[in-house]
């Protein structure tokens, strides 16, 4: 697919997508939905992690209020385009950082939060804006939110609209870390070569096990950690990761 609206580089087992759209601050349009699928659909077989974030100042502004086809069929809009494009991310088959360098508001903001990880920079924040033109949480943020915050925080978030540092969402477990400015980028490389060189199929599992926790008493979920242990156990990064242990050095885990 010919990108218009991301930036895509592969390298060293990390596919980078940069949402690239910076004079209106990567606001989503339709063929930004469009082309977020097509390049997590299409990653090579050597990736092993994934890294969605943004060009300039912003991370995502959330959904562009100028592309007048969104505003045709709200509803269709959502099913056949922000469903696709979410799913994508959640199941793309390695691990997704979002690395947000700036703003992420509405639906831009949920977008970041459908990833694995959140890592953003200090100065960032993270905005539940609907509420200021009429609208609920969506793209995910009603799902999302609650299960992140609790009830009380994804109320406030929502209603009040109001901007939530980078720090703030940090300490209330929003995200999994804000850094400093000027470190963002190397944390963020030295985040994404971790997981590019780490037990992928581990990775998508564990992924999996905490997903069905949500629904499920103990029990069920020690039937499912059994099952998924049992098929780790089974693979060649886990001979490879005791081995390593055993002669006291590095693994070097195969991949997906």
């Amino acid at each position: 697919m010919d990108f218009q609206t991301i930036a895509v580089t592969h390298g060293e087992g990390i596919a980078r997508l940069v949402l690239n759209r910076p004079e209106v601050m990567n606001a989503l349009n339709s063929r930004m939905r469009r082309e977020i699928v097509a390049a997590l659909r299409d990653l090579p077989a050597a990736t092993r992690c994934v890294v969605l974030t943004g060009a300039a100042r912003a991370f995502c502004s959330g959904q562009d209020l100028g592309d007048a086809s969104a505003g045709l069929n709200v509803e269709a809009t959502l099913r056949d385009e922000y469903e696709p494009m979410l799913a994508a991310i959640r199941d793309a088959p390695v691990p997704v950082i979002s690395a947000v360098n700036g703003v992420a508001a509405g639906a831009g903001a949920n977008l970041a939060l459908a990833a694995d990880v959140v890592i953003a920079t200090q100065s960032a924040s993270f905005v539940q804006a609907f509420s200021r033109i009429g609208l609920i949480p969506d793209a995910g943020g009603t799902h999302i939110l609650p299960r992140a915050v609790g009830m009380a925080r994804a109320m406030g978030m929502t209603l009040f609209a109001e901007s939530v540092p980078a720090v703030k969402a940090a300490e209330w477990g929003l995200i999994w870390e804000a850094v400093p400015d000027a470190e963002f980028e190397s944390v963020i490389a030295a985040r994404a070569k971790y997981l590019a060189q780490g037990p992928t199929a581990a990775f998508m599992a564990t992924r999996q096990a905490l997903r069905a926790a949500d629904g499920n008493d103990m029990a069920a979920q020690l039937q499912v950690e059994a099952r998924l242990q049992g098929e780790m156990a089974a693979t060649q990064d886990f001979a490879e990761g005791v081995a390593a242990f055993l002669q006291k050095r590095a693994p070097r885990f195969i991949g997906r």
